[in-house]
């Protein structure tokens, strides 16, 4: 850990948001041919049972989250049910999910906060009822109001980026886009002040030139760029939170024939982002690993279920920076390492 924790931690104003739950999947081991996606066939109640709670159903990162998931309960002769909400902020949404869970009697619930403050009471009643609570990816606030936390320490991740894009500069007067995340969010907050941190940079810097929330979309990105460029076409470094919202950032300054222009860092380490550094879309992305926190969460889950042993703490599952212009000072991979270990 690069910087303490605690030093970062806020208190937020969310608005809760009207009710909407996606059934990703009620997502089975092999039992499932024998009865119901509800359980009730195969070995039925004595069967392990977690949930799985995240932001949202399409973005990729949850979509890779899940299906890690999903494989670590398969190989443990465990049940997953993944629960969503519609849009990343869907603070009521999760709530229901994991009321829904808690009414099937899982045996731990694997949840990504959107809001992170929010969901504290459904956590409570959660463990009150002796279920085992980890978030993943986002950690509560506080973070002990869950058992545990496998998540990328995300102020880190936003220093990394914020660094290596200073450096690129070479000395060159900055002159910044910053493309948050949703408002509220301890995420987006996380990586924006990180990368303020690692760029040198304070809130309301002159260097900082355009500011945008794009809710780790890619369309809204794109938007918010282009009406961004409106008022300060001379940019030549955008932070962006995720890499969808990289990739609307580069759609709009691609339009505007600015790509010679412009670098864009950004954080995720799909196999798409890194393919995208290679191809030089990006200059950077700094690697999350989702797989390692869904194996991690679904392993501790079914550890607890047998002896009763709940895990603790917050466990960094890492942060790697790849690219292919290496600098002085930074450590990092190549694409060719990436794609060898995107999202692993």
């Amino acid at each position: 850990m690069t910087h303490d924790r605690a030093g970062h931690e806020r208190t937020r104003r969310r608005r809760r948001r009207g009710v909407t739950l996606l059934v990703a999947g009620a997502l089975v081991s092999g039992a499932v041919a024998c009865g119901g996606a509800d359980g009730s066939g195969g070995q039925g109640a004595h069967q392990i049972t977690i949930g799985l709670v995240t932001k949202t159903e399409a973005n990729p990162f949850f979509v890779a989250l899940r299906h890690a998931a999903t494989a670590a309960a398969h190989r443990n002769d465990a049940r997953l049910i993944a629960l969503a909400g519609k849009f990343d902020g869907d603070n009521e949404g999760q709530v229901n999910a994991v009321e829904s869970l808690i009414a099937r009697g899982v045996n731990g619930i694997l949840i990504t906060p959107s809001n992170t403050t929010g969901i504290l009471g459904a956590i409570r009643e959660a463990r009150r009822q002796g279920i085992l609570v980890i978030a993943l990816d986002t950690a509560t606030q506080p973070e002990n109001a869950v058992d545990a936390t496998y998540a990328t320490d995300n102020f880190k991740a936003g220093r990394l980026q914020g660094a290596y894009l200073k450096a690129l500069l070479a000395g060159r007067a900055p002159k910044v886009f910053v493309l948050d995340g949703t408002p509220g969010s301890e995420v987006s907050q996380d990586r924006h002040d990180g990368f303020l941190d690692g760029f040198g940079l304070k809130d309301g810097s002159p260097a900082i030139i355009g500011q945008a929330n794009a809710n780790g979309d890619r369309n809204t990105a794109q938007a918010a760029t282009e009406n961004l460029l409106l008022r300060a076409s001379d940019v030549n470094t955008i932070y962006t939170i995720n890499e969808p919202v990289a990739g609307g950032a580069y759609e709009a300054i691609t339009d505007r024939g600015l790509t010679r222009q412009v670098t864009i860092g950004s954080i995720d380490g799909s196999c798409d982002g890194v393919r995208d550094v290679k191809a030089g879309t990006l200059a950077a992305t700094v690697m999350q690993f989702p797989v390692g926190m869904a194996t991690d969460g679904v392993d501790a889950v079914v550890a607890f279920a047998k002896s009763g042993v709940r895990p603790s703490g917050f466990t960094d599952t890492g942060t790697v920076l790849i690219t292919d212009r290496p600098v002085r000072g930074l450590p990092s991979q190549s694409t060719a390492w990436g794609l060898q270990h995107c999202w692993g």
